[in-house]
């Protein structure tokens, strides 16, 4: 049938058969007023397609396309869609759709709307099932489709999408900036998005990691020091210091979560944006109280924070450490499986969507 009644994606079947891509035909959701159809160029790979696929966070959907980082060129524009136009390059992140009314959106706090629905393995009101950006076109709603500047390359942009607003949320939610000192837990994906991120805002930036062999890397990218984590007692040194913790790890069941909680200031914030398939380690309440700490989470962020987010990167001239794999069966293999072992530096792109899915009208 093809577009616009149907999409083509790269696909997974089973989460027994989690790295396993079929390219299959998949039907949208019916288009709207305030709908685009994004002809996507490139998408980025994130942990959570992994942590999707391999049913790590609980059963999902099959056959699902999974990629939430989505560059691409607007198609198809709704009759009520004023903020892009038919050319206009744009992303498309991890929420594909809120409701727009409640109290929570009409906050600015659609990330955390009651009816949010995912870009992929969500379920539309008419039943249909959403799909991501390992495909030929992504149908997003206007207010989750942003403009990109042109400054940025399509392959850069594509993991700000997710990782990149992630950890800017919360960042600039705890008035990251100038007097304010903040360690980023974890230099992966996510974290080095988070050094760049801090020090772009004006913080103190630190970087905690148990791998003294990335020390090198988070100096280039901004933070003051590097703190390896895997020495004995390293955490004595840096009692009362941080006025935040941002965990990008999703191996924090592992943690001794007292020794990160003792390096914060008081009434420090230890922040999880990593989110692993396991339980935390227990905690007592009595955990909380030498420095009066607290322990919170976020989840993705807003429409204001992603062009704030973009804003910046544009002006500063922001990069991050990226590498590409040319979208197929055999690159959406390699991805999700180099991902799940850590192997990349430090975040996937997949490319050549024009050569994967060339009868695109």
């Amino acid at each position: 049938m093809g577009y616009p009644d149907t999409f083509e994606g790269y696909m997974v079947n089973s989460s027994t058969e989690w790295s396993s891509f079929k390219k299959q035909d998949f039907k949208p959701k019916v288009f709207e007023d305030n709908d685009i159809d994004v002809e996507i160029e490139c998408c980025g790979v994130c942990g959570s397609d992994v942590h999707s696929i391999t049913g790590g966070w609980g059963e999902v959907p099959m056959p699902l396309c999974v990629g939430h980082e989505v560059i691409g060129k607007a198609v198809k524009v709704g009759s009520n869609v004023k903020t892009v136009k038919l050319g206009d390059r744009v992303g498309v992140g991890a929420q594909i759709w809120a409701c727009l009314k409640c109290k929570i959106c009409k906050a600015d706090q659609e990330n955390y709307c009651p009816h949010l629905i995912d870009t992929y393995g969500a379920p539309y009101p008419d039943g249909t099932i959403s799909q991501g950006g390992y495909a030929s076109h992504i149908r997003s709603n206007e207010y989750f489709t942003f403009p990109i500047p042109e400054n940025i390359s399509s392959v850069d942009a594509a993991p700000m999408m997710c990782a990149g607003i992630t950890v800017w949320s919360p960042l600039v939610r705890a008035g990251a900036g100038p007097g304010k000192k903040i360690a980023i837990l974890g230099i992966g994906g996510l974290g080095h998005f988070g050094v760049l991120f801090a020090n772009a805002l004006g913080a103190e930036t630190y970087a905690l990691s148990h791998s003294p062999r990335k020390e090198a890397d988070a100096k280039k990218l901004g933070a003051k020091e590097f703190i390896c984590t895997g020495e004995k007692d390293w955490a004595k040194k840096w009692a009362f210091t941080f006025d935040m913790i941002l965990n990008t790890a999703d191996m924090t069941h592992e943690f001794n979560l007292q020794e990160y909680m003792s390096t914060l200031n008081i009434n420090g914030e230890l922040h999880h944006v990593g989110l692993p398939d396991k339980p935390l380690p227990e905690l007592m309440a009595q955990h909380f109280t030498p420095n009066g700490c607290k322990m919170g989470g976020s989840h993705i962020g807003n429409r204001p924070e992603m062009l704030a987010m973009l804003k910046l990167v544009s002006e500063k001239n922001i990069k991050p450490y990226i590498e590409t794999i040319s979208v197929s069966e055999a690159g959406c293999k390699e991805a999700v499986e180099r991902v799940k072992k850590g192997d990349v530096r430090y975040r996937f792109t997949l490319t050549d969507y024009a050569k994967a899915f060339p009868d695109r009208p």
